[in-house]
């Protein structure tokens, strides 16, 4: 039997082409996602190709389906926390609730799953934490820049407390990448976006891939509790937009 990778957030624009990658990669992956339907053309797509993949509807913010998910499935040799919510909000307008459904799904959410999924995983498995670059600070989304933080702060800290299981915990953080919600901006909004680019341009769903395929590689046994950015360069300076 292939080694199990569980992505989460899986029908989304960066997740869909990590489940695809892993799947080439060689792992039997699970894909998890509370979007039915395009959760499941993303299944039937990839069984065509010849891939092993299970996919999953899980609403990732309910404890018990959480339990249900990890418990009915082998023991993981990868986890990828890829479901995240993003929305933009002005500083003055931003609520306690804001703030908590912003943290259920990217920070305890991931922080469920890792927990109970190492509890069975065994020396060599990885877990992936899929950041943002924002953690360092932006504007118009507080709110999500705290919980990426929150992320990595959970990156490092279980990275520590898994070492001695020889289970290996780092993050990524995308910068500007190229998915639906990128084009949905305004071309100016765009525009002004690149131009704090020092490639200027977007990075791309498969640039994320690739990392999360490095991270997660049965042969990575050396790297755990750390940060790379997938930005473009991004992260070497200037504020965020």
């Amino acid at each position: 039997m292939n080694a199990v990778a569980l992505v989460t957030g899986a029908a989304g624009g960066m997740g869909r082409v990590i489940v695809q990658r892993l799947a080439q990669d060689g792992f039997s992956v699970v894909a998890v996602d509370r979007a039915e339907d395009p959760l499941r053309e993303l299944g039937d797509q990839l069984k065509k190709e010849g891939l092993d993949i299970q996919t999953r509807v899980v609403d990732l913010t309910k404890e018990a389906a959480i339990a249900e998910l990890i418990d009915g499935l082998p023991a993981l040799s990868a986890l990828v926390n890829s479901a995240g919510l993003f929305d933009e909000r002005g500083f003055f307008d931003l609520t306690q609730d804001d703030f908590r459904r912003t943290y259920e799904l990217n920070l305890i959410a991931a922080a469920s799953l890792t927990q109970r999924a190492a509890a069975r995983m065994s020396a060599g498995a990885k877990v992936v934490n899929i950041a943002s670059r924002a953690y360092l600070g932006a504007r118009h989304h507080a709110h999500y820049v705290a919980s990426k933080a929150a992320l990595v702060g959970y990156t490092r800290a279980s990275a520590m407390e898994l070492a001695p299981k020889g289970i290996l915990v780092n993050a990524i953080a995308p910068g500007l990448i190229d998915t639906p919600m990128l084009r949905a901006l305004t071309p100016e909004r765009l525009a002004a976006q690149l131009a704090l680019q020092p490639t200027g341009q977007a990075g791309t769903p498969e640039d994320i891939a690739n990392a999360v395929s490095f991270l997660a590689a049965p042969g990575m046994s050396f790297i755990t509790g750390q940060v790379l950015f997938v930005d473009g360069g991004k992260s070497l300076g200037g504020s965020g937009a």
